[in-house]
């Protein structure tokens, strides 16, 4: 029997050029689906004929309701090892077995900084006025000097809190567990969450999203923050209170708020994000990269093939 694989949101349109689908699955039909399926209706209705779903990171929600009616689906992959938008329970009460890929850290650590970096000097508003015409019109921030407050110093977290440690910033930490001697390893001095966000210049978040996280950054977070401070998120948006941030950007403090993640993506034309005053937006570009991809993609045929030979690899 032909196994049939379907990739779902394949934005890019690489996923078919990223791996040996054909060499490492001689015979299987790989359907690529470059636009993202909205509605567990049209989701069940396209996946129906395949043995195989790749999805990529949580873009496509897997609940029990869509895994229930999807009766031939036998492997569920994933790129990465944690998404929460897969009901495992629900998975192996369907028979369908779930396996992740590993993973290229850098790309959100790097996206971490550009965004950043394009807050404190202005990059889009130096472009925007360039292509308008218009010449210098802002007075660009500094970094070096400045406090960098890192909300959750695990590996994506260590390695913004390094960066900052080169630019000479001074580095603060804070996550539930953090010890002294955990964020001393990376150059960074462990505080209270108070006084990392009435301190920092930049905070920025890199906590995993659990129930205990949920809404993590609220209304004291946000009006203890610097008048003068920017809030980055490359992490989960369900990390912050929506109601308490759009109050923060509506009142004016912080001055600035740079987002890779939002509540729902693709974000909608008319989401009250797309107007926001003093934002920079990212369409969730952080492991959107080649390195990140190659990884992902190779790790895919390497599962499907697996599973195929009766040995799922990194089953979650």
């Amino acid at each position: 029997m032909v196994t049939r694989v379907a990739v779902l949101d394949d934005y890019q349109q690489v996923a078919a050029g990223l791996a040996d689908w054909a060499g490492r699955l001689p015979g299987a039909q790989v359907t690529f689906f470059g636009e993202h399926i909205a509605g567990e209706a049209e989701l069940v209705a396209a996946l129906e004929p395949f043995d195989v779903v790749v999805a990529m990171r949580e873009r496509t929600p897997f609940p029990r309701a869509v895994l229930e009616r999807l009766p031939r689906l036998r492997l569920l992959v994933t790129t990465g090892m944690r998404n929460v938008a897969i009901d495992l329970a629900a998975a192996a009460d369907n028979g369908v077995t779930v396996c992740g890929t590993r993973s290229h850290a850098s790309g959100t650590a790097e996206l971490t900084w550009a965004m950043i970096m394009g807050l404190v000097r202005g990059v889009a508003a130096d472009d925007a006025r360039m292509r308008d015409g218009g010449w210098q019109g802002g007075l660009a921030q500094d970094l070096d000097g400045e406090v960098l407050g890192v909300l959750g110093l695990g590996r994506l977290g260590a390695r913004v809190a390094r960066i900052g440690a080169a630019f000479g910033m001074d580095v603060i930490a804070w996550s539930p567990n953090l010890t002294e001697e955990r964020a001393a390893e990376q150059g960074a001095r462990r505080v209270d969450k108070a006084e990392l966000f009435a301190a920092a210049k930049i905070v920025t978040v890199h906590m995993v999203l659990s129930d205990r996280s949920r809404g993590l950054v609220g209304e004291p977070e946000l009006s203890a923050m610097r008048a003068d401070g920017y809030l980055v998120n490359t992490s989960r948006f369900g990390l912050l209170d929506p109601d308490a941030l759009r109050r923060a950007l509506e009142s004016g403090r912080p001055a600035g708020v740079a987002l890779d993640v939002f509540d729902t993506e693709p974000l909608p034309r008319d989401h009250w994000l797309r107007s926001a005053p003093r934002t920079l937006l990212s369409p969730h570009m952080g492991y959107v990269t080649g390195k990140s991809y190659r990884v992902f993609f190779a790790d895919v045929v390497e599962d499907i093939a697996a599973f195929e030979a009766g040995s799922p690899l990194r089953a979650l």
